[in-house]
C-alpha cells in the first residue's frame, strides 16, 4: 500500500456524527496514528460516493469492450464515485472486481427485458413471459444480491394510441422477484408508468428506478414500505426529447413523456415530503456520460430536495442501504476529500480535492 495518510478538518462519518482527524494505514480507517511518516490531506471528508444506477460497460449500441469500461470506471472514480451498484449491463463486468483502482461494483447482472419493448442490445430479451422467473432466478446467480428487470416500455403495436405499458403480467412479476428473493437476491425496477407500479408493489418490490409515475397513493405507499426510489433526473430531463422523437406517430406517448418531463422536480419533492427513501443514481451508460454524479446531485438539489439529505444519499445513507461501511474503525479507505463542505453547497462535489480508494490516493 502507499504512504499512510492522515486526513483532517471535518470528517463526516454520518447525519450527526463528525471527527477532526483519521488515518488511513495500509487500506484502512483507523482512529491511531501509525508510527510512520504520513501525507497530510486536510477539507471536508466524506464516504466514497454512492451511484445506484450506473452502467459501467453499456454503451450507446450496447455492450463496449472492455477498454472502454475502463475508462467508464475510472471517469467514476475521478468523480469521487466509490461505490457502484450495478443497474444491469450487457457486459460481463465482474472483472472490475478485481481491479483495485476502479470503484467497488455490486452486480446485478443483465437488466430483463422483452423483444422490441427496451432499447436494442441492451437488456437480456426473452421471447416468452413464462421465461422470467426463471431468468430472474439466473441473474440472481449471476449478481451480488440485486436483478434488474424492465418493468415498462412503449408498445408501439397499438399504431397512434401506442403508449407505455408493463411488460410482464402482474402474476409473471410476481413470480419473477419471488424467484429472486428465493435465490437471495432484492430486485429493483425499471418504471417510467402509472400503471405498472401497483404491480410491483403488490409483488414486493424491493426498489423503483426513476419513478416517474407514481401517484400520491403510490407515493406514500413506497414511504411506508420503506421501498427507495432513484429518480435519475438526468434521465428525465431527456423525456422532452423523447417526446420530440415521437412526434405525431406516437401522440399519446409523446403527451405523457412530455408531462412527466414538466413536472420532473415536483415529483422527487412529493418523494422527499412523503418520507421515500431516495437512492442517488446517474444512469451513466448508453446516452448520459459516466462521472455524471455529481450533476445528478445538484438537479436534485435544483428540484427542492436539501442539500444535506442529498448528499447523505449519496454517501453514508446510499452505503448503509447497500449494507456497505462508511467511514469507521477498521473500514476500507475510501473516501472523498473537498476544499468546501458539500453539505453545505453541493457544487463542491464536481472539484474533490482528493479521492481515496483503498487506501490510495488519487
Amino acid at each position: 500500500m502507499g504512504q499512510p495518510l492522515h486526513l483532517t478538518g471535518t470528517i463526516v462519518v454520518g447525519d450527526a456524527a463528525e471527527l477532526d482527524e483519521c488515518w488511513v494505514v495500509d487500506g484502512r480507517l483507523t482512529l491511531e496514528p501509525p508510527a510512520e511518516p504520513v501525507r497530510e490531506v486536510e477539507g471536508w471528508v466524506l464516504p466514497g460516493l454512492v451511484d445506484v444506477h450506473c452502467h459501467i460497460g453499456l454503451g450507446p449500441e450496447g455492450a463496449v469492450s472492455v477498454e472502454e469500461a475502463e475508462v467508464q470506471a475510472k471517469a467514476d472514480r475521478e468523480a469521487g464515485t466509490l461505490l457502484v451498484r450495478d443497474a444491469g449491463s450487457p457486459q460481463d463486468n465482474r472483472w472490475v472486481q478485481q481491479r483495485s483502482d476502479l470503484p467497488r461494483l455490486i452486480r446485478a447482472g443483465h437488466h430483463l427485458a422483452r423483444p422490441k419493448r427496451y432499447l436494442r442490445h441492451y437488456g437480456r430479451e426473452l421471447d416468452d413471459v413464462a421465461q422470467l422467473p426463471q431468468a430472474m432466478a439466473e441473474e440472481a446467480a449471476s449478481g451480488d444480491g440485486w436483478v434488474k428487470v424492465v418493468a415498462d416500455w412503449i408498445d408501439r403495436s397499438e399504431g397512434a394510441d401506442s403508449d407505455l405499458r408493463p411488460l410482464w403480467p402482474a402474476d409473471i412479476l410476481a413470480e419473477g422477484i419471488a424467484a429472486a428473493h428465493e435465490a437471495g437476491a432484492k430486485v429493483t425496477a425499471h418504471a417510467f408508468s402509472r400503471e405498472v407500479v401497483d404491480d410491483l408493489l403488490d409483488a414486493g418490490i424491493d426498489g423503483i428506478e426513476h419513478g416517474t409515475g407514481m401517484t400520491a397513493d403510490h407515493i406514500a405507499e413506497a414511504a411506508r414500505r420503506r421501498v427507495p426510489v432513484t429518480p435519475t433526473l438526468l434521465q428525465v430531463a431527456h423525456f422532452a426529447d423523447f417526446a420530440e422523437q415521437a412526434g405525431s406517430k406516437y401522440p399519446v406517448y409523446a403527451a405523457r413523456m412530455r408531462a412527466m418531463h414538466e413536472r420532473r422536480y415536483e415529483q422527487v419533492r412529493a418523494f422527499h415530503e412523503a418520507g421515500v427513501p431516495l437512492l442517488m443514481g446517474s444512469d451513466a451508460g448508453g446516452t448520459i456520460a459516466h462521472g455524471s454524479l455529481p450533476a445528478e446531485l445538484a438537479e436534485v438539489v435544483r428540484a427542492g430536495v436539501p442539500v444535506h439529505d442529498v448528499v447523505a444519499a449519496a454517501s453514508w445513507r446510499g452505503r448503509d442501504l447497500l449494507g456497505v461501511p462508511g467511514i469507521h474503525e477498521g473500514a476500507g479507505a475510501d473516501v472523498v476529500v473537498y476544499a468546501e463542505d458539500p453539505r453545505e453547497d453541493v457544487s463542491a462535489l464536481a472539484r474533490p480535492r482528493a479521492v481515496v480508494l483503498r487506501g490510495e490516493l488519487y
